[in-house]
């Protein structure tokens, strides 16, 4: 019985003698951001207004404005999106 509580009592110095080390750690981790970028207009479309009682030509021009200007379009919101990668 005398030899454990010799050794808790050695123990427990052992434990008092020793001192606390303080120390900061930092630590990087990836923080997600909402994207913000400018709201991209979407065009008036050239075929919108087209009627059933224009000519072929005019709906062809139409049609083939439209084509440009989708494809104006599409590259305002492919540029949009790599801005937030």
């Amino acid at each position: 019985m005398k030899s454990l509580l010799v050794v808790m009592a050695l123990v427990l110095a052992g434990c008092a003698t020793s001192e606390l080390e303080v120390r900061t750690v930092r630590v990087e981790v990836p923080v997600p951001v909402p994207c913000k970028t400018k709201e991209i207009a979407v065009p008036s479309w050239a075929a919108a207004g087209l009627k059933k009682s224009d000519s072929l030509e005019v709906k062809v021009r139409a049609l083939l404005a439209e084509r440009r200007q989708r494809i104006g379009y599409e590259r305002q919101l492919v540029a949009a999106v790599r801005e937030c990668r």
